[in-house]
């Protein structure tokens, strides 16, 4: 018979950790059923209320084009947004959120064009744009659907569509502001060209590319050789040419002049080219150059010298074009490439165009939409297109002995964003916005009567002043695109996207007023801008519309040509902000947020309509953020594997990892991003879950309003509400900063280590041990359920849906907020709140006794810190009695059985720490398993300390 008395099982009394918050997230499950409650109790609008009288916080978003599922560069754009706003809303403010889509546009309307195939171009313009608004619609509604996905709050209901009746009429409200201002006109101006699809393009829809051409050095003869030498007293018989340099021959035969810099010393070089005597008029500076990609292996000497400016209206033939052109002056001609002369066609570019209107000459452009030559070309080029032309060219300059040397150059050239293939610069007659005309700002546009200033003035000078740019180096981007940007081309010859208001007589004077644009932008606000292709001009100026003797309404023509979609989206200050100033406020607005390259784009454009009307900016602040890049740094296309499909990659990790992977980058650069790199992630989310789930699981019992006792001053409580004070502070001001990177790692790092490794180690006794209602359980419960309260509403703005469910596990009165989002942030100190010099001593003196635990652990075989005693040295009774107000924090600190202090003057000014093995000297606790020289001193426990007796006896 076995009379060995059963060894109690204690565990029944211990406060084990108890939550109903899951360790598995299941997000892809779970987010869905949380997104449709926050629908069902309409949150947006419950936030919203909820900050009615807070100061405003406005970021404007800027369209995405609605063609296409969402892709990760939508969900970076967003989940930026998002944070922005969740996080100024919990601070208290009153932060809307209105979406809103980009509708026009090349990008729909080549989708459109596709799916249609060559027959598009038989139809009629109304019968395709039914088609892209159609398409615009579907995606509105498909994109709608996965940002909200994401958990992004706003007033979905009614976003704003740049295809929308109300905004188009916005838009030309716009529009005539400039009409009134004098800053509109038409002009027969080169423009970069898509052949593809037959339209002039905007800086935006540019992306450059190395492309490698064949550059040219081309003798134009004289047209008077013997004035010349007599001018310059060049003795020699001898031909004289000036030597031109192009990457582009296919312009050649648009030459109406040739540009030397006025204060360029160009020297008269003197060849032998199979044996014949020739002159070349070259840059003094890039003489040795030119000559070595010639290949000429005679000598050759500079005869003279003479400054541009002396060769001003010396006259050449064309080379293979019967008619002379003119030695022209021009600043930007430098001797950094090239030969210092400059080939000028007044038709094929911007700088050509300018100098040859300073100086007369006509606006010359022998290429036609379709890329090739018309009939006033040599008739062997007539009805080529101009990639055609290029080596036919070099071939014919060989052929007529003109061709001074050839060479292939890699150069970085423009390319149409859509086709991808290479632009032309061509002149076309389009509308445009003057940039440099001054203007005075009307009055009753938040102007006053000053100084005339242009648009590019104005802008400057409120980029250098009154903009705040997220980076820094955005002011310098934005800066440079606006001091080199010509006038805007507004027009566009497409079929979808905002008719140009402007009608014609039969003479060819274009009717465009204030008025006659604000008559038209009344129609499209009730009809829509399809009206233009349905109603005669009449109709949409209206019949009683008074358009003057030369304008009669019957037979006006209307003009085809459409908006640059720019000038429409550049536009959504006024035609949403202002138009929904009860919700928006006024322009400027606290923020634009978009990606790098919108500094040539939205952010550029935007600004300039604003400026045009208000002379003003629509935004204070300018955030960009990188692009999504392949792990090794190139740029990613949908074919690699590494593409990140964003709607897979939600319903593969659910969108609080990709929200939270977002925000644990720095933006500012490029971001890496792979279906791996998430993947990985993924154990950064959890490691903030579980430590919410840890929290939550060890204040299961406990009601802060019932159970909250106070804090001793002298306790690890203490350090701990310090260290959340500091954290509060520290992220909110990261947040405030938009550095969001360092947020994120400021709370991961904080569970890693203020959670995990100190407190939530040193409580662990306690909170399992101690009796149910003990003062120090119940204050260390009060601390975790602070420090989840805050790392909770601090994850808020990332971890959208995480953070929500936490919060309904989080006892919470119920006249509180229901909903995490609706819930205020915790104050941020003022500064960091400096710990009390005794917790960094204890901190220093924890590591050390980590290290000693350690060895021990190695050394001797100690298998648990609890075996274990840590014995504090310090050198007077004062530092003694600091020590000893802790009590059995010193001991849990590092999660030993037993603590003592020794009063020792040797030790010196610093306290010191030595952990002593107790295996052989103390019985271990049976319930706390803590080696204790009190275990036993209960004797109905035996195998009990005092304390683990005591939590017994009240358990049962």
């Amino acid at each position: 018979m076995n009379t060995d008395t059963p060894k109690p099982d204690y565990k029944f009394t211990l406060n084990l950790p108890k939550t109903d918050f899951p360790m598995k997230a299941d997000l892809v499950k779970n987010e869905p059923a949380r997104l449709a409650k926050w629908k069902a109790s309409d949150l947006y609008a419950r936030v919203q209320a909820a900050h009615a009288g807070d100061p405003d916080f406005i970021l404007h978003d800027g369209p995405p084009f609605a063609n296409g599922d969402i892709h990760i560069g939508h969900v970076i754009n967003k989940t930026l947004k998002d944070v922005i706003i969740k996080y100024k809303t919990m601070a208290g403010h009153r932060a809307p959120y209105v979406p809103g889509w980009d509708c026009h546009g090349l990008p729909i309307e080549h989708k459109i064009q596709e799916e249609i195939g060559p027959k598009w171009r038989e139809m009629e313009p109304l019968a395709i744009r039914e088609k892209c608004f159609a398409s615009a619609s579907d995606f509105i509604v498909k994109q709608s659907e996965q940002f909200q996905r994401l958990g992004i709050l706003g007033n979905w209901a009614e976003p704003y569509a740049t295809m929308a009746p109300t905004y188009e009429a916005g838009s030309l409200e716009v529009f005539a502001r400039f009409v009134e201002q004098g800053l509109v006109y038409k002009q027969l101006k080169p423009v970069t060209w898509s052949i593809e699809n037959g339209t002039a393009l905007a800086d935006a829809e540019l992306e450059y590319k190395d492309v490698v051409d064949t550059s040219v050095f081309v003798e134009f003869p004289s047209a008077n050789p013997g004035a010349l030498k007599a001018k310059f007293d060049l003795r020699a018989n001898a031909k004289v040419n000036f030597l031109i340099w192009t990457t582009t021959p296919w312009t050649l035969p648009a030459n109406l002049a040739i540009a030397a810099g006025p204060d360029v010393e160009y020297a008269f070089v003197q060849f032998k080219r199979d044996g014949e005597t020739i002159i070349n008029f070259i840059a003094k500076d890039l003489v040795e150059k030119v000559v070595t990609k010639s290949g000429l292996q005679t000598p050759h000497s500079v005869l003279r010298t003479a400054f541009g400016r002396d060769l001003e209206g010396l006259e050449y033939f064309h080379p293979f074009a019967d008619r002379t052109g003119k030695i022209l002056l021009a600043d930007y001609v430098t001797t950094t490439d090239g030969t210092g002369l400059v080939h000028t066609a007044p038709g094929h570019g911007e700088e050509d165009y300018e100098t040859g209107n300073k100086y007369g000459l006509d606006v010359y452009c022998p290429v036609q939409a379709n890329g090739k030559y018309d009939s006033t070309v040599p008739s062997w080029l007539t009805g080529l297109n101009v990639w055609q032309a290029n080596p036919i060219i070099v071939e014919k300059l060989k052929e007529i002995g003109v061709l001074f040397a050839a060479e292939k150059y890699t150069h970085s050239y423009p390319h149409d964003w859509r086709s991808k293939r290479p632009t032309i610069t061509r002149a076309t007659e389009q509308w445009f916005i003057a940039v440099d005309k001054p203007f005075h700002l009307r009055g009753d546009y938040g102007g006053s009567a000053g100084e005339a200033k242009s648009i590019r003035q104005r802008g400057l000078e409120a980029a250098k002043r009154d903009v705040t740019f997220y980076p820094d180096w955005g002011r310098a981007r934005l800066t440079g695109m606006l001091e080199s940007r010509p006038d805007w081309c507004v027009s566009r010859q497409r079929a979808w996207g905002l008719p140009i208001p402007v009608f014609y007589n039969e003479a060819g004077d274009a009717l465009i007023t204030p008025e006659s644009v604000r008559a038209v932008a009344a129609t499209f606000a009730k009809h829509g801008s399809n009206a233009w292709f349905g109603m005669t001009p009449a109709q949409l100026l209206g019949e009683d519309f008074g358009a003057g003797e030369n304008f009669p309404l019957a037979t006006l023509r209307k003009e085809r040509d459409i908006f640059d979609v720019w000038f429409e989206s550049g536009s959504s200050w006024f035609s949403v902000v202002e138009a929904r100033h009860g919700e928006l406020g006024h322009a400027p607005v606290d923020l634009y947020l978009e990606g790098s390259d919108q500094h040539r784009g939205w952010f550029q454009l935007s600004s300039l309509t604003a400026l045009g009307v208000t002379g003003n900016p629509p935004f204070k602040a300018v955030l960009t953020h990188g692009f999504a890049v392949k792990p090794d740094g190139t740029k990613v296309s949908k074919s690699d594997k590494e593409y990140v499909k964003a709607v897979d990659e939600i319903n593969r990790h659910g969108a609080d990892v990709l929200r939270l992977w977002v925000c644990s980058i720095d933006y500012q650069s490029d971001m890496p991003v792979s279906p791996k790199v998430i993947t990985d992630f993924g154990d950064k989310y959890r490691k903030l879950r579980n430590t919410i789930r840890y929290l939550l699981s060890n204040v299961d019992d406990f009601d802060p309003w019932q159970h909250s006792v106070p804090v001793a001053e002298s306790s690890l409580d203490r350090w701990m509400l310090i260290e959340i004070g500091n954290l509060s502070t520290a992220v909110r001001d990261a947040y405030d900063a938009y550095k969001f990177h360092v947020a994120f790692r400021l709370l991961h790092d904080f569970c890693a280590v203020q959670i995990s490794s100190v407190y939530g180690n040193a409580m662990k006794d306690r909170l399992y041990c101690e009796r149910v209602d003990s003062p120090i359980r119940r204050r260390a419960q009060l601390v975790m359920y602070e420090c989840a309260t805050v790392l909770i509403q601090l994850l808020a703005p990332m971890c959208v849906f995480t953070a929500d469910e936490a919060w309904e596990h989080l006892k919470v009165r119920p006249q509180q907020v229901d909903n995490v989002h609706l819930s205020t942030l915790p104050k941020a100190h003022a500064t960091t709140i400096t710990e009390p010099e005794i917790f960094t001593r204890l901190m220093t003196l924890r590591d050390d006794a980590l290290l000693q635990l350690d060895g021990l652990k190695k050394a001797a075989g100690l298998n648990k810190a609890g075996e274990a005693e840590i014995v504090y040295h310090v050198n007077d009774e004062a530092t003694n009695t600091a020590f000893a107000a802790f009590g059995v924090d010193l001991e849990d600190l590092v999660g030993c059985g037993y603590h003592s202090i020794v009063v020792d003057a040797t030790v010196g000014d610093e306290p010191k720490v030595t952990v002593v093995d107790r295996r052989n000297d103390y019985a271990m606790c049976a319930r706390s398993w803590k080696r204790r020289p009190d275990v036993g001193s209960d004797p109905a426990y035996p195998d009990l300390s005092t304390r683990d007796a005591d939590a017994v006896k009240a358990a049962l």
